[in-house]
């Protein structure tokens, strides 16, 4: 369980920068440049990455469970995984998918999370979905509070249509596919439709 929480505290900690100090993010990432920040944030991200998916795979071997969810949960995570893997291809694909949903990874973390912690019943299942999901909420309230003091860039985009919205919709729909009956269980262990 050690190694999970301090994957979490690296992982969200990381990308926590941008919430809790969001002047201190710019100022730092200005003094010693955009690149050498980048770099620092991208080790300490995928430390804790490493750490949490090793701290889970561990706690899974013997898991401390807080409730057994009904079985019915796991077709509601299902369904609410369908639009998860089309709105993480939106955030890099400029189109009305991605202005409707604003900030389509956040909107997809939080819907990975909830389905996650609907259809998982464990401690480990808590700690880890739990803290992605509030992380999520509280990165989506201070996006606003950023945009107003000026310390978010407008994004880009290329060309923004409906060859995006596609790309998007047919490319996360097969990854949903590819993921959940297969990738899944030979990435995780556990085969979400078997």
């Amino acid at each position: 369980m050690d190694w999970l929480v301090l994957g979490l505290v690296l992982f969200l900690g990381i990308h926590s920068v941008s919430i809790v100090a969001p002047r201190w993010r710019h100022e730092l990432a200005h003094r010693v440049g955009e690149g050498p920040w980048k770099g620092l944030y991208t080790l300490v991200a995928l430390a804790g990455f490493g750490l949490m998916v090793a701290g889970y795979s561990a706690v899974r071997q013997h898991p401390v469970l807080l409730w057994t969810p009904p079985v019915a949960m796991r077709h509601v995570a299902a369904l609410l995984m369908l639009p998860v893997f089309v709105l993480l291809l939106a955030a890099y694909l400029p189109g009305r998918i991605q202005r409707a949903a604003r900030h389509p990874m956040l909107v997809a973390v939080k819907l990975w999370a909830l389905a996650h912690l609907l259809a998982n019943g464990g401690l480990a299942d808590v700690l880890l979905f739990g803290g992605f999901l509030a992380w999520a909420v509280a990165d989506r309230i201070s996006l606003k509070r950023r945009a107003q003091a000026g310390l978010l860039r407008a994004p880009h985009t290329l060309g923004a249509g409906r060859a995006n919205d596609a790309i998007a919709l047919v490319g996360g729909l097969l990854l949903y596919a590819v993921f959940a009956f297969w990738a899944h269980g030979f990435l995780i262990g556990v085969q979400p439709f078997g």
